[in-house]
This record gives C-alpha cells, sequence and structure tokens, in this order.
C-alpha cells in the first residue's frame, strides 16, 4: 500500500490529467467543433443540416446529441464497474481500457472528410466521449487514496493545473499544424485539422503510461462477497446511495453540484460551437481564445485554491457559481467577437477554479479512511454526467426549437440560478453543524 501524499504518487495522478486534456481541449472545445461546423455548414446558403443514418438534424444539435448520448452511456455503466473495481481493487485496469478506447476514438476521426459520410466519425466522436469521461472516475476515485484530507484541496488543484498546461502544449503544437500546413507539405484544407486528431490519439495514449506504471493498483474493498459480478455491482450502488443520504453535508452538496454543473460543463462544451456558428469567427481566432483561456484557468485553479484555504470551499463555490450565473446571462447578449472574448476571459477564470474546488470538496465531506473510494466518487461522476446529459439535451432541444443559440444559453441561466440557491442551503447547514458540535471542556 503506497503512503499518502507521496510526491512521486501525486506526479504520476497528475500527468493523467496532462494527458488527457489533450482531447478536453482539441476535440470538445477547439479544432474539432469548428473542423465539424466547417464541414457541415454551407455559408453561401445558410444551410447547416446533416444526415444521420437517413435522420435530418441541425449540425450542432446533432452533435450536442451525440455527446449527451455518450455520457448517458457512461451514467448506465459506470456505477457497476467502479463497484467491481472496488471488490477486486482493479480500478487502474479499467482507467487504462477507457484511456484506449478515448485516445483511439480519437485517431479514428481522421476518417471523417468533407462531403463523406458522417456516421463513423460521429460514432468516433461519442466512443471518444466515452472513454474520456470514463477514464476520469477512476482517476477522481485516487484523490483520498493518495493524498490526506488537508491536501486534497491543493492536489485536486495540481491535477487541474497540469491538465490545463498540458492542454496548452498539446494545442500549441496543433495550433502549428492547423496554421502552417506548408511546413508540412498539406496541402488539402481539411488535412491539417484531421492530423491534429492523430496528434491528441499520440498525446494522450503516450503520457497515460506514467500514471499506468507509477499508479497503485487500487485497495480492494474490505469484506468478502458472496453475490455474482452483475448483482453484485448494483447491490453496492445501493448500499452507496443509502450511506450518502445518511451523510447531512454530502446529500446537500450532490444536488447544488447537480444544477449548477448542468450550466458550467454544458457552456463549456458547446462555446467552441456558438463562437463559430453564431459569430462566424475563424478558427484561428477561437485556437488563440481558447489558449488564453487556458492559461487564465490556471490562475483561476490556483487563487481558487488559496481562497477556499482562507475562506471555506462553500463560500468559495457560491462567489463562483454567482460569476458564472452573470457569464451565461450575458452570453445571451454577446453580438461580436470582442465581447465574446471579454466573456470568455471571465469563464477561463472561474473554470478550473470550480471543478477542483467541486471534486475536493465532495472529497473532503466524505467519511475519513472509507475503503470504496470508487464507489462514492461514482456517484460524484453520475451526478456530473448526469448533469451533462440534461444540459446538453436541454441545449439541443431549445435549438431545435427556436433556431437560436442564444435562447438555449438564457434557459441554462436557471440551473445556475438552482444551483446556487442550494450552495446557500449546504453553507447553512455547515453553520449549523459546526453550532451543534459538542465542545470539549479540559478538565
Amino acid at each position: 500500500m503506497n503512503a499518502k501524499n507521496d510526491k512521486r504518487t501525486i506526479w504520476a495522478w497528475c500527468m493523467f490529467d496532462w494527458a488527457n486534456q489533450a482531447y478536453n481541449m482539441v476535440i470538445t472545445t477547439t479544432i474539432f467543433p469548428a473542423y465539424y461546423v466547417f464541414i457541415t455548414y454551407n455559408e453561401k446558403t445558410h444551410y447547416d443540416k446533416v444526415s444521420f443514418f437517413g435522420h435530418t438534424y441541425i449540425n450542432t444539435v446533432l452533435s450536442n446529441y451525440i455527446l449527451g448520448l455518450s455520457y448517458l452511456v457512461v451514467v448506465a455503466i459506470l456505477p457497476i464497474l467502479t463497484s467491481l473495481a472496488d471488490y477486486r481493487g482493479n480500478k487502474k485496469v479499467y482507467l487504462q481500457a477507457f484511456t484506449w478506447l478515448g485516445s483511439l476514438s480519437c485517431a479514428g476521426l481522421f476518417f471523417l472528410k468533407p462531403g463523406a459520410p458522417i456516421e463513423v466519425g460521429m460514432i468516433c466522436f461519442g466512443l471518444a466521449c466515452i472513454g474520456y469521461c470514463g477514464g476520469f472516475v477512476f482517476y477522481n476515485s485516487y484523490l483520498p487514496q493518495i493524498a490526506t484530507l488537508d491536501e486534497q484541496d491543493s492536489v485536486s488543484a495540481k491535477g487541474f493545473i497540469y491538465g490545463y498546461v498540458g492542454s496548452i502544449v498539446v494545442q500549441l503544437v496543433c495550433f502549428v499544424v492547423v496554421l502552417a500546413p506548408q511546413l508540412f507539405g498539406m496541402k488539402d484544407d481539411d488535412l491539417p485539422a484531421r492530423v491534429s486528431f492523430i496528434i491528441v490519439f499520440v498525446w494522450w495514449i503516450g503520457f497515460s503510461i506514467i500514471p499506468f506504471r507509477l499508479l497503485p493498483k487500487g485497495e480492494p474493498n474490505a469484506g468478502s462477497h458472496q453475490f455474482n459480478v452483475w448483482t453484485g455491482g448494483f447491490k453496492e450502488l445501493a448500499k452507496v446511495f443509502r450511506k450518502v443520504r445518511t451523510m447531512p453535508l454530502v446529500k446537500r452538496f450532490l444536488p447544488a453540484f447537480f444544477f449548477y454543473s448542468v450550466g458550467v460543463q454544458t457552456i463549456m462544451l458547446v462555446a467552441a460551437n456558438f463562437a463559430a456558428k453564431e459569430l462566424n469567427m475563424p478558427e484561428d481566432s477561437l485556437i488563440t481564445i481558447i489558449l488564453i483561456i487556458q492559461v487564465l484557468a490556471v490562475i483561476g485553479a490556483w487563487l481558487t485554491s488559496k481562497s477556499s484555504a482562507k475562506y471555506g470551499n462553500t463560500r468559495t463555490l457560491i462567489v463562483l457559481v454567482i460569476i458564472w450565473t452573470a457569464i451565461c446571462m450575458c452570453v445571451y447578449f454577446v453580438a461580436n467577437a470582442m465581447q465574446f472574448y471579454f466573456a470568455a476571459a471571465v469563464v477561463g477564470l472561474v473554470m478550473g477554479g470550480v471543478q477542483s474546488l467541486s471534486r475536493s470538496t465532495y472529497s473532503k465531506l466524505l467519511p475519513p479512511n472509507i475503503p470504496d473510494t470508487a464507489s462514492y466518487f461514482s456517484f460524484y461522476d453520475v451526478t456530473e454526467k448526469l448533469a451533462i446529459v440534461v444540459g446538453l439535451f436541454t441545449f439541443a432541444s431549445v435549438e431545435a426549437f427556436t433556431h437560436e443559440m442564444r435562447d438555449s444559453a438564457l434557459v441554462l441561466d436557471g440551473f445556475f440560478v438552482v444551483g446556487l440557491l442550494l450552495l446557500f442551503v449546504l453553507h447553512f447547514a455547515e453553520r449549523q453543524s459546526v453550532r451543534l458540535a459538542p465542545v470539549t471542556v479540559k478538565a
């Protein structure tokens, strides 16, 4: 069993974030969304419809539906897988399996070409999402195993910082390929973007070898299990659910986390499509602003870690969600690239902070020394993934109905408001628990 707060183990854990954020940056945030809109949108006729297995969809509605369905698959399978990982103490095997699935699917996006049927490309798009999300569940579950309670905020922030810095580096590599293809002898307009998908594959699986080798295998759940694999997974899930309901602060945090995550995660996933489609921003401008956002996210994660140490996690989260609520409202009125740049810069400062602090807050609210961390963190990740499913399907459905992505953003703001109110409920409960805590009187 590895000792907690081991620098080498924490570094290996952070390197997983460094590796897989290549997917998040290139596939969900910059190059792929712009490339997808480019190959499916006719600027002369303003035709934005695509055919997918015989059905016609608005291009961005289809991509959001594919993402939403992918997250729904993750929600359906991960509670079982994480329970199995806890039983056998082999969560690193699942970490590896999902990483290979995601990275190979990114390589498969190379075959998505202009004018060609998009079915195979969009299936790879969905599978890459499943691989990325699936790996993150097991990655998150390592946090209480490798860091003591007092170090979890800083370690969580460090992981996000590694991820953002890594994503900046890989994006710069792809930036050179996309904007200077002549340096590599590329003549086709679509080839540089497709090559960037191969770069993501190499980066993701290449750097993941470090955590694959150095992270501990996992800790088997205490006790013997007499039931079979499938029923055992559901029984473990039900047991954790019952335990969560007895934890006053955890059961208040998770609903708040769900509602504000609907807004946070959806905005991050659809921002590039919004800029490319609503504001007609070129790919080079989009890549530049996303790079700036990533730099600001590193600063924001660090500032959030300092703020939570001074003012507490819940107070800091309340401030961050207030800022998110205001920004989401402003998106409805964004009319040009300069306004989008300003809104994106503010998002950058709060993006890393709210993710990092949410993860460490949940980890700190859990009872110490629980053996089945993967099952508990599956609850956290299932909550987040359900929030993304709700957010993406809400955003896509509103756009399909009104043909305006701005209306979708306005609807998302309502989720932020509910999440903010629930955070205030959590803050009040925390103050009550401190007030009612027994006081030890020295003799």
